[in-house]
């Protein structure tokens, strides 16, 4: 029992008064929710700690408490905290003349995010896109295993091939990178993300030709600010190399190049190489830079939409991370809306024992705290239906709230797992919404054996949706490669969510166009 009551003048920002919080009150339907809902506004404004004044009213004067009227207060908060991702740290009690009267400090379980920058990892197979990552996390030469600390489905490690999309994180404090012992380690990447001032994501796409669809996926569907393009120096850049470069620029993407694996060549083949690259760089309008010196680096990243920075690395010597590190530190996120309604495209669909459906992706727009009611969908009739989040967590470690660009795990309530599907939304309500069937878009034909006219089928990539749609109408009678025009697209199987100004990639075995949406059809 603390000596004397010592309450704050009022309730506001933090604290909350309340005279006492009863079972079977507050802890059902919408009294529950409004409870739900007001601690993680006290915990937000506390950022991450909110203090319960219980047995005064709302002005503050003493009503007090008994033995039995405290517990069950107490077992209250418990567990409106317990939903909201939060626990009751600190209870202390003061007897008064009315009776008791209890402070109660409860502090969230997450962490609020420091700055955020997302950069996926382009290239042909073996090109050493998942060895580089591993190497960059832990700061450790490459030791021949490196890979399977990104590589880690059965089939992945059987064939030494990566096979689907996989989420890494480097973490700065004052440019520093923080490096990793065990990047496997869920614990340990948890602490990187609490401890650090600046989070870099990086997804390692798939470099097999017959994988594109996954690594579009990764390109067009998780927010990328940045892309690193990996070119081996023993191999040179490919058809693949050439495909993803085009697709990152397509999409506004400023690219970094990494050529890797340059201890196993001669000075003269990497200087080959390097040529090579620049080649294909300037016919495609970008201005490449040989970065030589970390004291060139900041002049490089003051110009990046036009100067594209080429790197050269080893991760047996580990030559060139230094700058690679200095790169990846100074980069900024692209600016993204934070005070509109939050829009997240679903990129995976998980069960957890004991949590429930979570589902992956990355913050378009807004930001998110737990215990908030959501919309998912749109479903196959073109609806969207009424959850709730009830955590939020990032590279293991459990978020405070949610912001534009981060990648994030989102525990729901009110949907089953077989029940969503990729390339759906979580959205705010505020948002309202309209699934659409039909779009008209300004398109470039980048190759195409035929050409693009009525009653072509293409497969689209636009944010995590993954669908085959069917051009009903041109502005022309036909579109072969290299011209533009609008054309209008029906989505085949089931409605969307797509916005006037989205970007995407039309594909065919290889990519086959690009496109802006221009209107919204009815």
């Amino acid at each position: 029992m603390a000596a004397g009551p010592n309450l704050p003048k009022k309730e506001g920002g933090h604290i909350e008064f309340k005279e006492r919080l009863s079972k079977s009150l507050h802890l059902k339907g919408e009294r529950r929710q409004q409870l739900a809902t007001q601690l993680i506004s006290r915990l937000f404004e506390g950022r991450g700690v909110a203090l319960y004044v219980l047995g005064v009213n709302d002005d503050g004067e003493v009503v007090g408490l008994n033995d039995l009227e405290v517990e069950e207060s107490i077992s209250v908060l418990n567990s409106i905290a317990n939903e909201c991702g939060a626990k009751v740290e600190r209870i202390d009690r003061y007897s008064t003349e009315s009776g008791w009267v209890v402070k109660v400090l409860v502090k969230s379980l997450g962490v609020v995010p420091g700055k955020h920058v997302m950069v996926a990892i382009a290239g042909h197979v073996n090109h050493g896109k998942s060895t580089l990552i591993a190497c960059l996390m832990t700061g450790r030469p490459d030791d021949g295993n490196s890979w399977l600390y990104l590589d880690t489905l059965p089939h992945e490690i059987e064939r030494r091939l990566s096979a689907d999309l996989h989420f890494a994180v480097i973490g700065f404090k004052a440019g520093s990178p923080v490096l990793l012992n065990n990047p496997l380690d869920k614990s340990e990447r948890s602490r990187l993300v609490e401890d650090v001032d600046k989070v870099v994501s990086l997804v390692d796409t798939v470099g097999h030709l017959g994988f594109l669809s996954t690594t579009l996926r990764g390109l067009t569907g998780q927010e990328i600010d940045y892309g690193v393009l990996v070119v081996a120096a023993d191999d040179g850049p490919t058809q693949v190399t050439k495909e993803h470069l085009g697709v990152m620029l397509a999409l506004g993407v400023p690219v970094i190049i990494c050529i890797t694996k340059t201890d196993l060549v001669s000075r003269e083949r990497l200087d080959e190489v390097r040529e090579e690259v620049a080649r294909v760089l300037k016919r495609v309008g970008r201005v490449p830079f040989h970065l030589k010196s970390l004291d060139d680096v900041q002049l490089v990243i003051d110009k990046l939409n036009v100067l594209v920075p080429i790197i050269e690395t080893s991760a047996i010597t580990l030559n060139g991370y230094d700058r690679l590190y200095s790169i990846l530190s100074s980069l900024t996120p692209r600016p993204r809306p934070i005070d509109k309604p939050f829009l997240l495209y679903i990129d995976k669909i998980y069960e957890i024992d004991n949590v429930g459906p979570v589902v992956s992706g990355s913050v378009k727009q807004g930001r998110l705290i737990p215990g908030r009611e959501l919309l998912i969908g749109p479903f196959s009739n073109g609806l969207f239906k009424r959850v709730k989040t009830k955590s939020i967590e990032t590279h293991h470690a459990r978020l405070m709230e949610a912001l534009p660009g981060l990648v994030v795990g989102i525990a729901l309530r009110g949907v089953k797992r077989d029940d969503v599907k990729r390339g759906m939304v979580l959205c705010d309500v505020e948002l309202n919404p309209t699934a659409v069937w039909r779009f008209e878009a300004e398109t470039i034909v980048l190759g195409n054996p035929t050409r693009l006219s009525v009653g072509y089928e293409p497969v689209i990539h636009c944010h995590t949706i993954v669908q085959s749609v069917r051009v009903i109408d041109l502005e022309k009678e036909y579109l072969r490669t290299g011209e533009e025009g609008l054309v209008k697209y029906e989505f085949k199987y089931s409605p969307a969510l797509i916005f006037k100004g989205d970007r995407f990639v039309l594909r065919e075995g290889r990519t086959k166009g690009i496109g802006t949406v221009t209107r919204i059809l009815e």
